[in-house]
């Protein structure tokens, strides 16, 4: 195979892989409801995706009302989880309806990314092009809540309020996408050229959270403190 024939394959293999690592958004109805747990019209692109649902409040006025949880075969479950707020819509919250639209990967393509040093940052959020929410806005973030580490709520809390959709998660080999709404992951790629050791408790450009004056400082590493977002 020719040197740039070679080259053309692994550019289409790369983009084929960055492809299948991000989900895509994806558009649905419910077609049935039960309780907490929903039968969707079309299946979503992967199991663990949140969606959000789009309620006719009529008079044309169609806004989210809740949020979902695809757990795989059509299948969807209620999140407990505040949507957007409305201040223009009725406080009382309408029950899920069949023909609601549904929306899966809502705001995917803004994305927070937690990375062991700058280099490592550097080279994913230049290799696609996303909306990157900057470290140092979560760091700040975490500062005001108290908080030293990342954690599931306050991720979750950190997303709802800047509207992040995906939280990108380097961990020892490979890189993985977070959906802090579901809790669950939704996508996986292998990483080579990783630091050995990377800064605690992520790469940002803050000397360190301050979270109080009472509070112990927080230490460890920051492969191991990554790897408790399970």
């Amino acid at each position: 195979m020719r040197t740039g024939a070679l080259t053309f394959f692994l550019i289409l293999s790369t983009i084929s892989l960055m492809a299948q690592f991000y989900p895509p958004s994806f558009s649905s109805e419910i077609k049935q409801v039960k309780g907490n747990k929903v039968i969707l019209t079309k299946p979503l692109p992967k199991v663990g995706m949140s969606a959000v649902v789009i309620h006719n409040y009529g008079s044309e006025l169609k806004a989210i009302s809740s949020y979902l949880v695809y757990d795989g075969a059509s299948k969807a479950s209620l999140r407990q989880h505040e949507p957007i707020i409305h201040a223009e819509l009725p406080a009382v919250k309408p029950n899920l309806k069949v023909g609601d639209r549904v929306i899966a990967g809502y705001l995917y393509r803004t994305i927070l990314l937690l990375a062991p040093d700058s280099a490592t940052y550097s080279k994913i959020t230049s290799s696609t092009s996303k909306n990157w929410v900057h470290p140092d806005l979560y760091a700040l973030f975490l500062s005001k809540e108290g908080d030293q580490i990342p954690t599931k709520d306050n991720l979750a809390k950190f997303a709802s309020e800047y509207q992040v959709g995906l939280i990108y998660i380097v961990k020892k080999g490979k890189g993985m996408l977070y959906d802090p709404i579901s809790r669950r992951y939704v996508g996986e790629m292998a990483l080579s050229g990783l630091p050995k050791k990377g800064q605690f408790p992520f790469y940002m450009r803050l000397g360190k959270i301050d979270s109080g004056w009472f509070s112990r400082e927080a230490t460890g590493t920051y492969y191991n403190m990554i790897g408790n977002i399970r």
